[in-house]
């Protein structure tokens, strides 16, 4: 991803809490200028050889490509499972005022 690009990561978590952890570490450190929590998910997947089905909520995370490092940093050491998805995709369009808004909520990324 480009330099400075708006991006929205995924990030499934076991329940609510824990993603309500996540989502206010970021927004505060400035990774994040916005966290929604979805709950109800169920995920499918293979995990050491075994097939697995959980429950797990979803954190979307607004934010943009130069706070990835720092993001790709902070949520291991925050989040309860071994291996936690990060996946970033680029926000190719959006509204002018929403995209300045996430700009003006990141901290050090400038």
């Amino acid at each position: 991803m480009p330099n400075k690009e708006h991006c929205i990561v995924f990030c499934t978590l076991p329940d609510a809490e824990s993603a309500e952890r996540l989502a206010g570490a970021l927004v505060e450190r400035g990774l994040a200028a916005c966290v929604n929590i979805v709950p109800g998910l169920t995920s499918v997947y293979r995990w050491k050889g075994r097939i697995e089905r959980d429950s797990e909520v979803l954190a979307i995370i607004k934010t943009r490509s130069d706070a990835l490092p720092r993001l790709k940093e902070a949520i291991p050491a925050l989040h309860p499972y071994e291996l936690p998805e990060i996946v970033a995709v680029p926000i190719t369009d959006g509204l002018p005022a929403y995209l300045a808004w996430i700009d003006d909520n990141l901290k050090g990324t400038s």
